[in-house]
């Protein structure tokens, strides 16, 4: 098809996808109830629905009172009967697809159910809505001039009971729309190789070939096959070998420890970079402007919001909020409520709002990824404001990094203890551990407070990794993938000492 068509159809799409989108802009309120009412009422007689009385439920209030707040432990029982056939258990539609995941903690596989509703309404509709707000801030792109390089998970799909699980990514190629097909790369057969290491190649091997105007995946996989891309060709930058190159949509993981590893080998002062927001559980925002560190919440993806204050989470007095309740600036856990039957589900993410009108987020951590053995209350976003900063003092880059507490033995006080793998390492390690403290401290007071003549913690201990040693670790753990993470905080040393002791 002409790219001119193309363009056309396109722009008639984008105009009627932006009316909807300002709708739920204007009234964010009033459709994330309807949406509630709409999900009550198309569960009223699933066996979750009944038991809950689905059918009498008028108004969020009613729904808070009635249906309790879950984990991934309460619903798997009722998982485990859907994964055998058991249909209408809490979703009317029959649950074809689980999306497997371990998460970014233990090996202990989660199948988060994916319903039909899911995938075209949530999945789907976001992947449109992303090429829709990009092209809408950037009307000279050339997207549709050629294919999109997409990185996901490293699972082939299995099949079970009638049912079909695997990452995430794997489902959504094997359903994916005619479009979305035709204008990506690689073929179907190579994204859904299962071995990791020879998948890496064959994508190489195919992608070289191909006019790529975009990129998409998780920052960390997506670097290490771009500078498999470049040591293939023998190329410096990614423009020699994909010229009409202009946009990387990335999600998954922090982007602030890669962004100068990409620029280095993407240096176009023009080259755009576009993060999303998404789970196994749902899609759930975009960044809408471009140069631009918040993301859009969307609201009309068949998901309902609620959030827990941080400061409450886990305790007696733990609150749960609607959206129209929560303010700028605070941390929260994020409790979602979905078109694929997950009720009141705290999928463990913690965000912050940048604004609410319109409602914009950052994501700040994981409920259970964070370091508070002593009262500092260390989240992911301060470390990885702190490494930046340190970083570009001290002219370092950085692969990865895992942190844990050093417990409090008597005599000695507690401490947290780092290892950080380099791609270049700073000149003094003691000087960059100075820097890292401090910066540390400006970011977060209760951190502050217990360094504070070393009152309560001594300095960070920082060991430096060898070359490879967490890609050694997660192929050792059966992590290789674009879906694995590193754990970064951790309260618990299980992670940190596996890793020095692979490190000796």
């Amino acid at each position: 098809m002409p790219i001119p068509i193309v363009n056309s159809i396109a722009s008639w799409f984008l105009k009627k996808r932006f009316h909807q989108i300002e709708l739920f802009l204007k009234y964010p309120n009033e459709v994330q109830e309807e949406l509630l009412m709409q999900l009550l009422y198309k569960a009223k007689d699933t066996e979750f629905g009944r038991t809950h009385g689905f059918d009498s439920i008028k108004s969020y209030q009613t729904f808070a009172d009635r249906v309790p707040i879950s984990s991934y432990e309460e619903y798997q029982p009722m998982i485990e009967r859907s994964r055998l056939g058991e249909n209408n258990i809490f979703w009317p539609q029959p649950i074809k697809w689980f999306a497997k995941s371990s998460g970014t903690t233990n090996a202990k596989s989660k199948f988060i159910p994916v319903s039909e509703d899911a995938l075209e309404n949530c999945h789907y509709a976001a992947s449109k809505d992303l090429l829709c707000m990009y092209l809408n801030n950037n009307e000279n792109a050339q997207l549709f001039t050629g294919k999109s390089l997409r990185l996901g998970g490293s699972k082939e799909l299995y099949k079970e009971n009638g049912t079909v699980f695997g990452d995430l990514s794997a489902i959504l190629i094997d359903n994916m729309p005619f479009w979305a097909e035709f204008s990506s790369t690689p073929s179907n057969k190579v994204s859904l190789m299962n071995n990791w290491e020879e998948k890496m190649q064959a994508i190489v091997n195919e992608t070289i070939q191909e006019n790529v105007t975009s990129l998409a995946g998780v920052p960390s996989w997506m670097l290490v096959l771009l500078n498999n891309v470049l040591e293939t060709t023998g190329k410096d930058n990614l423009h020699d070998i994909w010229p009409n190159l202009e946009v990387y949509f990335h999600g998954g993981v922090s982007f602030l420890p890669y962004v100068d590893q990409y620029k280095k080998i993407l240096p176009k002062t023009d080259f755009r970079y576009y993060e999303i927001y998404n789970a196994s559980e749902g899609f759930f925002a975009i960044q809408d402007q471009n140069k631009s560190s918040e993301l859009l919440l969307m609201l009309d993806y068949g998901i309902f919001y609620e959030f827990i204050p941080m400061e409450t989470y886990g305790t007696k007095d733990e609150k749960i909020i609607p959206l129209s309740q929560v303010e700028i600036d605070k941390n929260y856990a994020v409790i979602i409520t979905t078109n694929a039957g997950l009720w009141r589900y705290k999928i463990g993410d913690t965000i912050r709002f940048t604004s609410i009108n319109p409602y914009r987020i950052k994501v700040s951590g994981r409920t259970k990824h964070h370091i508070n053995a002593f009262g500092e209350e260390l989240i992911i976003e301060n470390a990885e404001d702190a490494l930046k900063k340190v970083c570009k003092k001290t002219k370092s880059e950085i692969v990865d990094y895992t942190a844990a507490p050093i417990f409090m033995d008597g005599k000695e006080k507690g401490a947290h203890e780092w290892i950080i793998e380099f791609k270049t390492p700073p000149e003094n390690i003691h000087y960059f551990n100075e820097l890292f403290d401090n910066a540390l401290k400006s970011l977060n007071s209760d951190y502050e407070a217990k360094r504070y003549n070393n009152m309560t913690l001594n300095k960070p201990t920082i060991h430096i990794a060898r070359e490879r040693l967490f890609y050694d670790w997660l192929k050792a753990t059966d992590k290789l993938g674009g879906q694995h993470k590193v754990p970064r905080l951790s309260n618990t040393r299980d992670y940190l000492d596996a890793l020095l002791e692979l490190n000796r």
